[in-house]
């Protein structure tokens, strides 16, 4: 006797993608310090028809959060650094769950740091085709 086999959460996904039309998503990850670039790396990846995904905003700089990234290291405030460090490992979750959704990421940039050398090795782990702007800088290349 036979089973239906199983699906993957991930398998699911792909297959309402595909049952659903929904084009070819692309996640872009990088430093945030390449903003721009990814500005033009989704407007170069949306006119080739597909969807787009992408770091919000740079914590780094003013945002309008209420939390000035830059006020808080300069001032020493511990409140402030401990809510910069929560909207910063809330937005790491969010962007691994743009990761988990795209079909592909795109690493925009000529620098690579330990976090999106860690979401690299995140898509990897998913099985996640990764493209590079800057072929050279590919971890292991």
């Amino acid at each position: 006797m036979s089973y239906p086999q199983q699906h993957t959460p991930e398998q699911k996904l792909a297959e309402a993608k595909q049952h659903l039309s929904i084009p070819h998503v692309v996640v872009i990850c990088g430093s945030t310090r390449f903003m721009a670039e990814m500005a033009q790396a989704d407007l170069r990846e949306t006119v080739a028809g597909r969807i787009v995904v992408k770091p919000g905003f740079d914590t780094k700089s003013p945002h309008g959060l209420g939390i000035d990234p830059a006020d808080a290291e300069a001032e020493a405030d511990a409140q402030a650094q401990a809510q910069v460090q929560a909207l910063k490992v809330r937005l790491g979750e969010l962007h691994r769950a743009k990761i988990r959704l795209a079909d592909e990421v795109l690493v925009v940039g000529d620098y690579i740091g330990d976090s999106t050398r860690a979401e690299i090795a995140y898509a990897r782990s998913l099985g996640k085709p990764v493209r590079f702007t800057h072929p050279e800088v590919a971890p292991g290349a």
